[in-house]
């Protein structure tokens, strides 16, 4: 048996105000922008990325509005590795994403954790090889 997650939904203020900072800051792809009527299917995923992609999902009542930017209570909710630390935190950078620190050399690889546009943390993250 094969399994691996292929979709994560992301809770998000507005779908264009996600697929452009998504894809201009980050570099996504957008993959599939369909509408649903009440709703879109958008997802994007990260560029030469073979892992889960994001299921960008608007917020539909003041529950969901409620967990805009903190899905996760505060804590590290995603995790985008890269084959280059330093060309992706200088090209990040660059295009104006806000990083809360340093990166730092860990066990494990290169790291730095950054804020999304709604307020979600992520690692940026070199895995050791």
């Amino acid at each position: 048996m094969r399994q691996s997650l292929g979709l994560i939904a992301l809770v998000v203020r507005d779908y264009d105000e996600a697929i452009a900072w998504f894809t201009d800051k980050l570099g996504f792809t957008l993959e599939q922008d369909l509408d649903q009527g009440t709703k879109r299917w958008v997802v994007a995923t990260p560029k030469g990325g073979s892992g889960a992609s994001l299921l960008l999902a608007r917020a539909d009542n003041p529950e969901q509005q409620s967990r805009i930017g903190d899905q996760t209570g505060g804590r590290v909710f995603l995790f985008l590795e890269t084959d280059d630390f330093d060309r992706d935190h200088a090209a990040m950078t660059s295009k104006g994403v806000h990083f809360l620190e340093e990166p730092r050399r860990e066990p494990y690889g290169t790291v730095a954790v950054f804020e999304d546009l709604c307020g979600n943390k992520w690692d940026l993250i070199e895995p050791k090889r």
